[in-house]
């Protein structure tokens, strides 16, 4: 990679262990929902943690998508921005929190930490072995998708809405396990 992202919009986790999958779900389900303007890289980076330095590093603004573990009601809402995203992704109890704390740590050792990181969230019910989002959490997604494209709106990036008989309704369920490529049985 050598060309620079405007902004960078990854979202984090795992879809196996429930709610941490939120992020890959948002991505997704931003992905269906909207088109990306030029500038915009979304991507769902798992818990790729490492991997994902070259991202980081060549975004000038990267919104984080994942779950966040706060003293609040599962499936509410989160934004941390600047220094109190770091402190966050390093304290959470997440399977893959070493690795988003280890990317944002790299990015900062080569000297090419983003201008602006923001973490845009729902607060977890559940991480245990399942896929799916939790009955609290996933009627939050939409939400979230919401904040993440007006996040996104607030630093000039706006995404067009994409309206075919295949996307949900605002406010209908979402089948997270079909945005993610995952399916429940």
């Amino acid at each position: 990679m050598s060309e620079r992202t405007p902004l960078l919009v990854l979202g984090l986790g795992n879809v196996l262990l429930e709610d941490d999958g939120v992020g890959a779900a948002a991505v997704a389900l931003l992905l269906d929902r909207y088109e990306a303007p030029v500038g915009v890289r979304v991507l769902d980076g798992g818990t790729l943690g490492l991997s994902l330095l070259p991202y980081l590093a060549e975004a000038d603004v990267v919104i984080l998508v994942d779950a966040v573990r706060a003293e609040a009601k599962p499936g509410s809402f989160v934004r941390l921005a600047g220094e109190d995203v770091a402190p966050a992704v390093a304290t959470r109890l997440s399977p893959h929190q070493i690795g988003v704390a280890d990317l944002l740590d790299g990015a900062r050792w080569l000297d090419r930490y983003p201008a602006r990181v923001v973490l845009l969230g729902l607060v977890p019910e559940s991480m245990e072995l399942l896929v799916g989002l939790s009955r609290r959490v996933r009627p939050a997604l939409p939400e979230l998708v919401e904040r993440i494209v007006e996040e996104a709106r607030t630093l000039g990036f706006v995404f067009r809405h994409k309206r075919t008989d295949e996307t949900p309704a605002p406010g209908r369920d979402v089948d997270v396990a079909r945005l993610a490529g995952v399916w429940r049985s």
